[in-house]
């Protein structure tokens, strides 16, 4: 029998849960930052997420991936990992100047926890896509991606249906300038500048994955 409408906007309210099975135990990771704090901070997300989104539903308003604008959504997700990740790893601290690079920095080595731009620490992005993943410009920095699937701003009009959020797969390494591609724009564009990380950098990223959905067979 055919879920209506409701029944599966409802049960998209619950995101899937992160599978402890699913992590690499042996992923190399800096500063001190192991997988289980992250995957401390993907369970808070996922708590975060279900209790909005089904509060949300009580009240006949969308799920917040529903309604946010994918990018906005996107920010959501890095933004959150950025701020629960160092309550559980002692050496990482979030970034207090405001719009510092990187996100994370470690603790005390800079003055107040803050700095404007470093090469020390790691920068956290999320992602619906499985690569080119960007950001404004090139950086020599350690880059972490949490890849997820969930529906879009823009699905009920194509008739996409009600799914539930999931973490399908994180990523990190210590990227250099190479392996990034740099789109700038000419004339009287107004694109944002943006820089890619390239194949390479991805596949640097993938063979040191933290956490893959093995029940996806797109890796």
């Amino acid at each position: 029998m055919k879920m209506d409408e409701t029944s599966e906007e409802s049960q998209a309210c619950i995101p899937l849960a992160v599978n402890v099975s699913y992590f690499n135990m042996y992923a190399h990771l800096p500063y001190g930052l192991t997988p289980d704090h992250i995957h401390r901070a993907m369970n808070d997300f996922i708590d975060f997420l279900g209790f909005i989104n089904q509060q949300f539903h009580t009240r006949q308003i969308p799920r917040l991936e529903s309604f946010l604008m994918p990018a906005s959504f996107s920010s959501m997700v890095g933004e959150f990992m950025g701020m629960n990740i160092p309550q559980y790893c002692p050496y990482l601290v979030k970034n207090q100047y405001h719009n510092g690079h990187p996100d994370l920095i470690p603790r005390e080595l800079f003055p107040g926890d803050a700095v404007q731009y470093a090469r020390e620490g790691l920068e956290i992005k999320g992602s619906r896509h499985a690569m080119g993943w960007q950001g404004h410009n090139p950086e020599a920095v350690w880059l972490m991606v949490f890849h997820f699937d969930s529906n879009t701003a823009n699905d009920k009009q194509k008739g996409i249906v009600p799914k539930p959020f999931r973490f399908l797969g994180v990523y990190a390494a210590k990227l250099e300038m190479e392996d990034w591609s740099f789109s700038g724009r000419t004339g009287a564009s107004r694109r944002t500048i943006t820089a890619s990380v390239n194949k390479a950098g991805v596949a640097k990223m993938k063979a040191n994955w933290i956490y893959q959905d093995l029940s996806q067979t797109e890796r």
